[in-house]
C-alpha cells in the first residue's frame, strides 16, 4: 500500500444506536444511511458495533425475532480501535491479524472519529478490484 493515514480512508459517519435498540430498527437505519455497521452504546460508552452480517448471522439464522431481539444482545463487544494518524498498512495489517473487516478509529484521546472498513481500503488502495467494485457500487433496492 502506502503511507496513507486511516484518516484519509476512513468513512467519518458514524451512526450510533443505544443498546434497547432492536434489530428491525437498526436495519432500517443502516438502510437509510447506506452503512453496514453501528456502533453499539451503552449509556455514555461504547458497547460493541453490530454489523448487517451480524444481524443475518447472529439473528435471522437463529430465528431470533428482530422486533424484540435488541442489538446489544448480539454486538461485537471485543472493540477493535485504531488512532486515527495509523498508517493504512497498519489498518490492513491489524484487519488480517484480527480477522475482521472494520476497525474504529480514535484520536488520541481515545473518542471515536470514524470506522476504516476492509472496503474504504480496497477502494482507495485497489480500486480495479472487485471488493472495491462491490464496495462503490450503488446499494440495490
Amino acid at each position: 500500500m502506502t503511507t496513507f493515514k486511516v484518516s484519509d480512508v476512513m468513512t467519518k459517519q458514524v451512526i450510533y444506536l443505544p443498546a434497547e435498540t432492536t434489530l428491525d430498527e437498526a436495519a432500517r437505519v443502516m438502510r437509510e444511511a447506506d452503512i453496514g455497521d453501528i456502533v453499539v452504546t451503552d449509556g455514555p460508552g461504547l458497547l460493541g458495533m453490530v454489523t448487517d452480517r451480524d444481524i443475518v448471522v447472529r439473528a435471522v439464522a437463529e430465528c431470533l425475532d428482530p422486533s424484540t431481539t435488541t442489538i446489544g444482545s448480539i454486538a461485537t463487544r471485543d472493540i477493535v480501535m485504531l488512532e486515527q494518524h495509523s498508517t493504512a498498512d497498519e489498518a490492513a495489517a491489524l484487519m488480517r491479524e484480527r480477522a475482521i473487516r472494520r476497525i474504529l478509529v480514535c484520536d488520541s484521546e481515545r473518542q471515536l472519529v470514524g470506522i476504516v472498513s476492509l472496503g474504504d481500503l480496497a477502494m482507495r488502495f485497489d480500486p480495479s478490484s472487485a471488493l472495491s467494485d462491490i464496495s462503490e457500487a450503488a446499494p440495490s433496492r
